[in-house]
């Protein structure tokens, strides 16, 4: 892998040997290094690179390739200097995730594999495929062909069930937009391997039992399909609906039958036969698989209360009394059937809470029946101000395997800031570069200091809240950051909302828990964040222009204010450049250099530049 880096670099290969010799560049077996942990060090005589496995050789790699100068990605040189240096590193979690939409919009194997790149270069070890949901099934499972054949195309159709029809401004015509579009078995073959190769591991998401309207509805096809040759049987066989139910009730995106029946034997036999495929795709790239996701959350309220399958399984199970109990039955048996594929059980946090009443009032707990049974899930909701602030910290300290994935640090398509222009969803949170740096895993209530809606947090609400025990670190295994892809159509604008927003968050997967946060010393976190700051822009986003073909990260807008008969003008990192006009037009890259404040005189327009020349949004003074 080295050597294939190097040799884009300087056009030629190096020398690679596997005998014991004076070489440039050593590789040293260590046995009392930790899993994931390397030695980098780099001396006139050479470098070494010493790991207990192939995984902390592989970050070593990495580590070295971050000592070469931004500019050498992405074309030739005779050379490359090297800053001497000596690393010992290991991470902090070992679930460094992230989690990527692939159902509402459609990402391509090519782009999926430049994220893969960039993963592996910042030391991330985990892609959460999130490839089906009511808007999308992204996955061709060879058993059930229908699923991409009905539930991967979008667009307007006059034969029912032909295909799902538009969302989130797809548009009408089939085929040619981010609406349709799967990977085929053979690419997401390809797709593991080119992941295993950067100690990456894929986790599929099957979305059950809600959000499932793209699966629902490409059964339903092959119902009508098989029922029309005759072959009634066959037709019921993954069946994901009860004909017969009239349950009520609207999925927060006002979907009324996007929810697998749960009291169907041809659900589990669905869910089974598409582990099966997916297993068998893993088993031919030759990598890892540990657990699949199950999904399990917003199942509305409502379902399942009139459905006839439903009132025969309460009969043959009278402990089933309501529509929740109905949830844990649900997984109660995907946990049995994972277990016996050698799986863990992963799904949303809905999956480890359990409903009850308290003085009269709806109440959640943490779900008894999984506690012990190593089921890990994601804890996205910490919203601030909704009341489950400390959701992950209860979990946790229950027993179950958590990962963070909160929305108010770590979800990448909450808009940068608070602005008309800024594209992405604000109603968790607005998430900016700073955000996921500043986030403290074992206690994100610390420093935590606007609400959702960016106004200054009233920190009484986490009076009466859980903090997480020194029992329930041990179940904090990593720290996820999340791109939903609603407003995401394109790799250009997977890009702008994932980076540099990814730095952050990678930082805090890795890098021991900074001083600053073990003291809340908010000048020790100011000096940190200039620290930050200054690698960002001078570093790595020159690196990122170049880097697995260039990346289209966001550029900060600049900062204008006007002061007596001046107007100044900042950015948010250093090593980018302000140009202004003041004669109406845009500024480009040949614009003059903002150096020092402006007089007031006439319309001013600030622009952000990169050093090759691409800009940000433009911001107007008028006085």
């Amino acid at each position: 892998f080295l050597n294939a880096q190097l040799t884009s670099m300087l056009g030629k290969s190096l020398a690679v040997s596997t005998q014991k010799a004076e070489a440039a560049i050593l590789f040293r077996t260590d046995s009392s290094l930790s899993k994931e942990a390397y030695r980098l060090k780099v001396t006139e005589k050479g470098i070494e690179i010493s790991a207990s496995d192939r995984v902390g050789a592989f970050y070593g790699v990495q580590s070295l390739l971050a000592l070469l100068p931004p500019a050498a990605w992405g074309k030739t040189q005779t050379g490359l200097s090297v800053s001497g240096v000596e690393v010992s590193d290991q991470p902090r979690f070992g679930h460094r995730a992230v989690m990527l939409d692939i159902a509402r919009h459609f990402h391509s194997k090519k782009q999926l594999q430049k994220l893969l790149d960039l993963m592996g270069f910042y030391k991330l070890n985990v892609l959460h495929l999130h490839f089906s949901d009511d808007e999308g099934w992204r996955l061709e499972i060879p058993s059930l062909p229908e699923l991409t054949q009905v539930g991967a195309v979008r667009g307007h159709s006059n034969t029912p069930l032909k295909n799902l029809p538009p969302a989130y401004g797809s548009g009408p015509d089939i085929g040619n937009n981010a609406g349709s579009g799967y990977y085929s078995r053979q690419e997401f073959v390809e797709i593991l391997r080119y992941a295993n190769a950067r100690h990456i591991k894929i986790i599929p998401e099957i979305e059950a039992p809600g959000h499932a309207r793209a699966a629902v509805k490409a059964m339903e096809a092959r119902y009508v399909t098989k029922m029309a040759e005759g072959r009634k049987e066959e037709a019921e066989k993954y069946l994901l609906y009860d004909s017969a139910d009239r349950s009520m009730y609207r999925s927060v995106q006002m979907y009324n039958d996007n929810v697998i029946n749960v009291a169907l034997p041809s659900a589990y036999r669905f869910l089974e036969t598409v582990t099966d495929d997916i297993l068998a795709m893993y088993r031919e790239a030759n990598a890892p698989i540990e657990t699949i996701h199950y999904g399990g959350d917003e199942v509305p309220a409502g379902v399942w209360t009139q459905s006839q399958a439903v009132e025969k399984l309460r009969q043959l199970n009278p402990e089933l009394i309501s529509a929740d109990d109905l949830g844990y039955y649900f997984y109660g048996k995907i946990n049995d059937m994972v277990q016996k594929k050698g799986l863990f059980l992963y799904g949303w946090e809905e999956i480890a809470m359990r409903k009850t009443m308290l003085d009269g009032k709806s109440h959640v707990i943490p779900n008894p029946d999984f506690v012990g049974q190593e089921v890990q899930v994601d804890v996205w909701n910490n919203v601030l101000g909704w009341g489950a602030e400390d959701l992950a910290y209860r979990l946790a300290n229950a027993g179950y395997k958590v990962v963070l994935s909160c929305v108010t640090h770590l979800y990448f398509d909450m808009s940068y800031y608070k602005s008309f222009e800024e594209p992405g969803y604000y109603w968790g949170a607005y998430t900016d570069v700073d955000k996921p740096f500043s986030f403290i895993p074992y206690d994100y209530f610390k420093n935590s200091k606007e609400d959702r809606l960016g106004n200054p947090l009233d920190r009484s609400i986490f009076n009466g809240k859980e903090r997480l025990t020194d029992y329930g670190k041990q179940n904090i295994v990593g720290v996820q950051g999340l791109l939903w892809s609603e407003t995401v159509n394109s790799p250009e604008r997977m890009e702008y909302m994932m980076l540099p927003k990814l730095l952050g968050m990678a930082e805090r997967a890795w890098a021991a828990s900074p001083e600053w946060a073990e003291k809340n010393d908010e000048n020790a976190y100011q000096k940190a964040w200039s620290v930050f700051a200054n690698q960002l822009g001078k570093r790595e986003l020159p690196r990122l222009d170049a880097f697995a073909g260039g990346f289209a990260y966001r550029l900060p807008t600049a900062g204008a204010m006007l002061e007596g008969n001046q107007v100044k003008a900042n950015a948010q990192l250093p090593g980018l450049t302000i140009r202004y006009t003041t004669d109406g037009s845009e500024p480009d890259a040949g614009s003059a250099t903002y150096l020092q404040p402006l007089p007031v005189s006439k319309v001013i327009k600030f622009r952000v530049f990169n050093s090759t020349g691409r800009g940000g949004r433009t911001v107007e003074v008028n006085p």
